[in-house]
């Protein structure tokens, strides 16, 4: 079955401007005057959507930048469950207390769930209105707290700068999870005098109050779009080689939402729907090139196969892992593919594909009311609440 006329409309319109953003950085790329150690997270053509500390529609929101030497970036998504049923910030519009929530007092714990953006490593960011509105409905329909990563983008950060940004991201939450951890316990047992001790004086004020007030960093779950599922895929990697060194931060699950897979040898897919609908193979050849450093340019690179040999650690030590993928996507084969060799290697790896969709159905801004789009927000939501449970692989609900 084909898509409608109107969203082979809406493909045929956002492939010239997307190709036409790519050929401008081609042209203006240069090794020396492009690469930039603090880079940038967005592009003018995807002006950010703003956050805002407000519960509106039951979720608050908020940025962060938590690297002076980057322009790496965090945006908070806190549902409104996480608030007492008697609290006076339950209604919309009303500044959400917890930008600095009372040290001590018990508050609601929400999973976290980390969140990567698509867009080719080039485009994108965590903070655009279809990301806002896609991290917005996952923090709702999963009752987790989403943040969202604003990684640093290509080709002014080629690779690995993405990757790294991942696992910086990660790192951070451990540590905050632990410093949370050591300024409740002050704030319980203070020092004798009333004050909670020295660890005030520099800690605290390095604590993230929404999250050490609400975080639960034991039941992490990882969420990658795109390019950003081969990001995430590498910081579960990367999570299951740290193991104790990140407690108590632990990495439960994954879900891969149509990777950004590719390979040296074609896939029947990638064969029939070379010029598939809004990402074709060849425009997106053109952002592997702007992503990957010219030596290092190979359709067999670790960043965009994972199934070449030597990529460590073994497929039986990965996190369950969720894949998704669309009927009308030149991509579908390779995601389809890491998921079968999940499951030979006995992980938990369900693969979902949706008929009659193109790639990035679930989270562009013109798709993201389509029926497609809200099942597998729905399916998302049922397969995570099996990992995130507190009572240990049954459903929450």
């Amino acid at each position: 079955m084909m898509p409608s006329l109107s969203l082979q409309l809406q493909s045929l319109f956002f492939k010239y401007h997307l190709r036409h953003q790519l050929q401008t950085l081609t042209q203006t790329q240069t090794q020396e005057e492009t690469r930039d150690q603090f880079g940038t997270t967005s592009r003018p053509h995807h002006p950010s959507f703003p956050a805002n500390p407000t519960f509106q529609n039951g979720v608050a929101t908020k940025d962060l930048h938590i690297d002076p030497l980057s322009s790496l970036s965090l945006r908070i998504f806190l549902p409104e469950t996480v608030l007492a049923k008697d609290s006076t910030f339950g209604s919309d519009g009303v500044v959400y207390g917890g930008y600095s929530p009372p040290i001590g007092k018990r508050h609601r714990k929400l999973p976290i769930m980390l969140q990567f953006h698509g867009g080719g490593f080039v485009i994108g960011s965590n903070g655009t209105a279809c990301n806002d509105a896609f991290c917005r409905r996952m923090a709702k329909l999963c009752d987790v707290i989403v943040v969202a990563v604003g990684y640093r983008l290509a080709p002014e950060s080629p690779y690995p700068a993405a990757f790294e940004d991942g696992m910086l991201v990660l790192n951070w939450l451990a540590k905050q999870a632990n410093l949370a951890a050591v300024r409740n316990r002050n704030g319980r047992k203070g020092n004798g005098s009333g004050h909670p001790g020295i660890f005030d004086s520099f800690g605290s004020s390095m604590v993230e109050p929404w999250l050490a007030a609400h975080g639960e960093p034991s039941r992490c779950i990882l969420l990658g779009v795109s390019c950003g599922a081969n990001i995430a895929d590498y910081v579960a990697r990367k999570a299951v080689e740290a193991s104790s060194l990140l407690d108590p931060l632990k990495v439960v699950a994954q879900i891969l939402m149509y990777p950004f897979f590719i390979g040296s040898v074609p896939t029947k897919s990638e064969i029939k729907l070379a010029n598939s609908y809004f990402y074709d193979k060849a425009t997106c050849m053109m952002a592997w090139k702007l992503f990957l450093p010219k030596e290092e340019f190979y359709l067999d690179h670790p960043a965009g196969n994972p199934l070449v040999p030597g990529r460590g650690p073994p497929l039986k030590t990965m996190p369950p892992t969720l894949t998704i993928v669309a009927e009308h996507d030149w991509m579908r084969d390779q995601g389809i593919a890491y998921s079968e060799a999940l499951r030979k290697a006995n992980v938990d790896a369900p693969l979902l594909e949706y008929k009659n969709a193109v790639h990035e159905f679930a989270t562009l801004d013109v798709l993201l009311q389509t029926p497609q789009a809200l099942a597998c927000a729905d399916d998302i939501t049922i397969w995570v609440k099996k990992y995130i449970s507190l009572r240990g692989g049954e459903f929450s609900y």
